[in-house]
């Protein structure tokens, strides 16, 4: 985990960058409210800011931290107001419930919203707020926001000049087909389920079942994810809880070593979180136990607890996805293979373009056009299409985790992921290579009609695969077929090399692609 590749030092930097924001937060908001209460509160609601506030550009970050508060101090006033109401109050958690997940159509924005306002009634119920504490609680998150906004837009702002790719949106659809709508009623059922037997467990910490059952539903698309996701929750908390009882119980609340392993949770969420949900689990089960510690309510039973209910959420979240609205894990991943098999495609044409002379900005120059096609044709820049294709693969691989997990039963299944992974790796580092390539334009190439029939193939395999229907003049005999260059271009090898490439993966797909997942599959050598 602490050994996995990070470019540029992303993951250290954004982790770093978190400890640095949350730590003024929680300072400001004790030194201007002087209750423990409020500096929790503070502490988390920046923690969620620099966590979940995640659009491509500093300013749509930056608005979208703004707004976090217009959404979540109605929902505090809620959750105090209502802290007597046990039904009324567990009828508004379900709506927040429901409009939290559904407003992830609306992007990374409606995403972050939607956590936040869940987090904060959340939060409600974990530090018992009531009416007369709001006027300290809501100070105390607009200085932490404040805070942790000068560290991350001021003082370290690591996505100025870089900004991150964005996410690609699943599929449009409509009514109950839409992806969102459909995990709002998903994720309503589950967290109601879980609320309900969260209560018979425990009637002060029930709220944990919802969090749980809440959080396994943020990246899952089909029952098999949502299954591999709780499995991993509840690993993460295990391992959590018995860290906690070696460290946090000990501890007793004390404040200076408590707040120093608080900051060590904080970094180690961020930073295992783009990998391992199990290790991001691991430093929130250790992070609450010594919040509670701080709190004076931390007790052996409190643990136990805290690892029952978040086995009553992930049992109620597999059991919304298995029977409300249910999507395989098959159709999942079809979709999001689809979808990448398309960018290899847009990818491999734009450079193809970009190769030929074309400019970025759809131009061709004076030396030609580009192959098989004219100079009104997209831009030619493969780039965009590159950092797409590699998102869509992280999902493909998030979508296959059921099938490639070392506990799943299903082996001809399992053979089949892992080697349609293997491909399409192959084929992401194929085109990597043709855009490196396609980074210095060659306008020389453009006259070797050997790279024209080579992307045309390439195109035709594309559209075998996604239709289901036999490639057209894919054999190995066209690519004879197309005379080579008078003058053979370096480039032009180079980029035939990664084409030809191309097409054994995209040829290599076909068999676990189009044969019966439940058939046995032989991997090949």
């Amino acid at each position: 985990m602490f050994t996995a590749p990070d470019p540029g030092r992303l993951r250290l930097r954004t982790s770093a960058r978190a400890v640095v924001g949350v730590a003024p937060a929680v300072a400001v908001s004790a030194l201007a409210t002087g209750s423990l209460v409020a500096a929790i509160a503070g502490g988390l609601a920046a923690l969620l800011a620099l966590f979940t506030v995640t659009d491509a550009t500093v300013g749509a970050q930056a608005r979208t931290t703004v707004l976090l508060p217009v959404v979540g101090f109605p929902v505090l006033a809620l959750a105090a107001v209502l802290h007597d109401h046990t039904l009324v109050r567990d009828a508004v958690f379900l709506g927040i419930v429901f409009v939290g997940v559904y407003a992830r159509r609306w992007g990374p924005r409606g995403h972050a919203l939607g956590v936040f306002a869940f987090m904060t009634f959340f939060m409600a119920q974990f530090l018992q707020a009531v009416p007369g504490q709001l006027p300290g609680l809501y100070a105390a998150t607009v200085l932490a926001l404040t805070a942790s906004s000068l560290v991350r837009f001021g003082l370290w702002c690591i996505e100025r000049g870089a900004p991150p790719p964005a996410v690609p949106a699943p599929p449009a659809a409509r009514g109950l087909a839409r992806p969102t709508t459909r995990q709002a009623f998903q994720a309503a059922f589950a967290c109601g389920l879980a609320l309900a037997v969260g209560q018979v467990v425990s009637h002060e910490r029930w709220y944990w079942a919802v969090g749980a059952a809440w959080w396994i539903f943020v990246n899952t698309a089909s029952r098999g994810e949502t299954l591999v996701r709780g499995f991993r929750r509840i690993v993460g908390t295990v391992s959590g809880i018995v860290l906690g009882v070696f460290v946090a119980v000990p501890l007793d609340g004390a404040t200076a070593p408590s707040a120093v392993l608080i900051a060590v949770c904080v970094f180690g969420i961020f930073y295992t979180a783009p990998l391992s949900y199990s290790w991001m689990m691991f430093f929130v089960t250790v992070m609450a136990a010594l919040l509670y510690g701080l709190l004076g309510v931390l007790y052996l039973g409190l643990l136990g607890l805290r690892l029952a209910q978040t086995g009553v959420g992930a049992l109620a979240a597999v059991i919304a996805v298995a029977l409300v609205l249910p999507v395989t894990t098959h159709a999942a991943t079809d979709a999001w293979i689809q979808r990448a098999l398309h960018a290899v495609r847009a990818a491999t044409a734009a450079a193809a373009r970009r190769l030929a002379g074309e400019t970025a900005d759809g131009v061709a120059d004076s030396a030609g056009t580009a192959p098989g096609g004219s100079a009104a044709a997209p831009a030619a820049d493969p780039a965009p299409h590159v950092a797409e294709l590699e998102l869509l693969l992280g999902r493909v691989r998030l979508s296959l985790a059921p099938l490639l997990h070392p506990l799943s039963p299903l082996r001809a299944r399992k053979a089949r992921a892992r080697r349609v992974m293997v491909l399409l790796d192959d084929c992401a580092r194929q085109v990597r290579g043709l855009a490196e390539l396609a980074a210095d334009p060659h306008p020389d190439a453009s006259r070797d009609a050997r790279l024209t029939a080579a992307c045309r193939r390439v195109e035709a395999a594309i559209h075998a695969l996604v239709s289901g229907l036999e490639t057209p003049g894919a054999s190995p005999a066209a690519a004879a077929a197309a005379p080579p260059a008078e003058a053979p271009h370096p480039a032009s090898e180079r980029a035939l090399a990664h084409l030809h490439g191309l097409e054994t993966a995209l040829a290599g797909l076909a068999a676990p692609l189009r044969s019966n997942p439940r058939a046995p599959f032989v991997e090949a050598a």
